[in-house]
């Protein structure tokens, strides 16, 4: 990788922010932050989008808040509209959990 090409994100901070939910529904603001790497308040304002688009509910357990997702929900783009939340999930949940060099393996192997 060229350490002087500028950094590249593929995925947007509403996707990264449902990821890290995903991963952990019970997730702080700061922990969220911290996955998505973006500050505190642009998660509070992602998760508040999530929230109003209906990816997401959340719900107060004592001190704590607590995420859950609509699996079912279709994504909004024109262009991902056929894809479900779970689905995107689940895409992006087995790439990221994939050994990598599976990954280059098996983009050189032969035909």
């Amino acid at each position: 990788m060229n350490p002087t090409a500028p950094a590249r994100a593929f995925l947007t901070a509403h996707a990264r922010a449902l990821l890290a939910i995903a991963r952990d529904p019970a997730s702080r603001m700061r922990d969220i932050a911290l996955a998505c790497h973006i500050t505190e308040r642009a998660t509070a304002n992602v998760v508040r989008d999530l929230e109003a688009a209906g990816y997401i509910t959340r719900r107060r357990v004592g001190r704590n808040t607590r995420y859950t997702i609509d699996a079912d929900r279709v994504l909004h783009h024109p262009a991902e509209a056929h894809l479900s939340v779970g689905q995107l999930l689940a895409l992006v949940t087995y790439v990221t959990q994939a050994d990598e060099g599976d990954l280059r393996a098996d983009s050189t192997a032969a035909p």
